[in-house]
């Protein structure tokens, strides 16, 4: 079925889109979107559908502020337990994705944190949509954790605990509350040196406020921008190598990502590095614990040089009396999940109504000045192969339409266009169905949107061939 935008535009749904876009299209000839044709058992249930509002699919809770961006007289928000077979687009926070769970009308995810481990990202890329994640939102929470670290492998806090509450069964705690302190003694951070490994947003506020305690400060981070640089602590010392990094460090941070494969980060806390550790260093790992080779580690430990701590778990080392491991606790704040999902909401927003791509894991950095007036926003998704743009780009020409702007940009095996064209001539009548089919019929082209009108129409796609709008 076509949706005819202007002529047939209903009082509600102009309501829908907002009374901007509305006073926009005033100004418009008719347009024609069409929407739904002759596929709609890919929807699932038809009338689980609700026309004039995009549609989001949830999983885990998500943080009410955060969704709380998402305008109820523009979105629909649907949660794990309700049916969302028409979504287009997913958020959530920890919940493993599947394949299955990704409805064909879903145009992108986005997770409430930073990893993305949870979600299987190739596969979405092969099939053009677009994942994002929300780096620094948690930043803070990781960071007053990992200076909790810091204390927690200087002064035996939690053995004393653990010390005062046996004392205090056996109603020994007064009286042996002095005598028993010289068993817990420990050393203070001022003056020491902290060795930070990956100088991303928690690494960087790590090295900051480590500063701000009186320690020397070390980093190393081999893809480290000059300005990611220059808001370090002029302070910090850069090393070129982790071994040179934790060579004389009494503590040690690690802030990396976990990456898999050749070149990747698996393990990357080895024999090699380890052996390096200057006695009595402190390791802390709240980033991943894939990061660290555990069995090396234990035979460290058991020397009783040093300690571990920790918000991962371990198989090998959780008993181990030089180790502290604390539940997964890096972002549990109430600001931090805030944030993050305040952060996805907004991503999933800007990409949903003006296309715009930020903080994507998978597709490359896009945005276009905004859309001027009497011009409608197209874009493309497509394999990063020779000649394709040129092929989109033609497509228009044929069709008498003008490009009045555009951007192309590629991220390794992903292409992504964006382009706004004028409608503002050439008759009263502009029917984008021919020449959207044209494009997304075009070898190597995944996907196309027309960012008009209704919100959720506009989306085509081929499954197994067929073509899907």
């Amino acid at each position: 079925m076509a949706s005819t935008i202007l002529k047939s535009f209903s009082t509600t749904a102009q309501r829908n889109v907002g009374s901007q876009l509305s006073s926009a299209m005033r100004s418009f000839a008719t347009i024609h979107v069409e929407h739904g044709r002759g596929v709609w058992k890919t929807y699932g249930d038809v009338t689980n559908y609700t026309p004039g509002k995009f549609q989001i699919k949830t999983f885990n809770k998500i943080s009410p502020i955060g969704l709380a961006r998402l305008s109820e007289d523009r979105y629909d928000i649907r949660t794990e337990e309700q049916d969302a077979h028409n979504a287009h687009a997913i958020l959530l926070r920890s919940h493993k994705l599947k394949e299955e769970e990704v409805a064909h009308t879903v145009r992108a995810i986005a997770r409430c944190g930073a990893g993305t481990n949870n979600i299987p990202v190739a596969r979405m890329t092969e099939l053009g949509i677009p994942v994002f994640n929300t780096p620094g939102a948690n930043a803070n929470a990781v960071k007053e954790l990992v200076i909790c670290g810091l204390f927690l492998g200087s002064r035996k806090v939690i053995d004393g605990i653990n010390h005062m509450k046996s004392l205090g069964e056996q109603g020994l705690a007064r009286e042996r509350v002095e005598k028993d302190k010289a068993m817990f003694g420990g050393r203070e951070v001022n003056g020491k040196t902290l060795a930070v490994i990956g100088l991303g947003n928690i690494g960087a506020a790590t090295a900051h406020d480590a500063a701000q305690l009186g320690m020397k400060v070390k980093g190393y981070d081999p893809g480290l921008s000059v300005t990611a640089a220059l808001k370090l602590p002029s302070s910090v010392q850069l090393s070129d190598s982790i071994t040179s990094a934790v060579a004389d460090a009494d503590y040690i941070s690690i802030n990396i990502p976990y990456i898999k494969g050749a070149n990747g980060t698996h393990r990357i806390i080895n024999d090699e590095i380890i052996k390096h550790f200057k006695q009595g260093a402190v390791l802390l790992n709240f980033a991943r614990g894939e990061l660290v080779d555990s069995d090396a580690l234990k035979k460290h430990l058991d020397t009783k040089d040093g300690r571990y701590i920790s918000d991962f778990p371990d198989d090998v080392i959780w008993n181990h009396e030089n180790a502290v491991i604390l539940p997964h606790l890096g972002a549990s704040t109430e600001e931090a999940e805030d944030a993050a999902a305040s952060m996805a909401a907004d991503t999933i927003k800007m990409f949903l109504e003006e296309g715009s791509i930020r903080h994507s894991v998978n597709f490359p950095t896009t945005s276009l000045p905004e859309r001027p007036k009497g011009t409608v926003r197209f874009t493309v998704v497509n394999k990063n192969v020779p000649g394709c743009l040129a092929m989109i780009t033609e497509s228009f020409a044929n069709a008498g339409m003008n490009i009045v702007q555009q951007i192309n940009q590629s991220r390794g095996d992903i292409a992504y266009n964006m382009l706004d064209i004028d409608v503002s001539s050439n008759g009263d009548v502009h029917s984008f169905k021919d020449v959207q089919e044209q494009i997304t019929q075009i070898d190597h082209v995944l996907s196309t949107r027309i960012l008009f009108g209704t919100p959720g129409q506009g989306y085509a796609k081929k499954i197994d061939g067929e073509y899907f709008v």
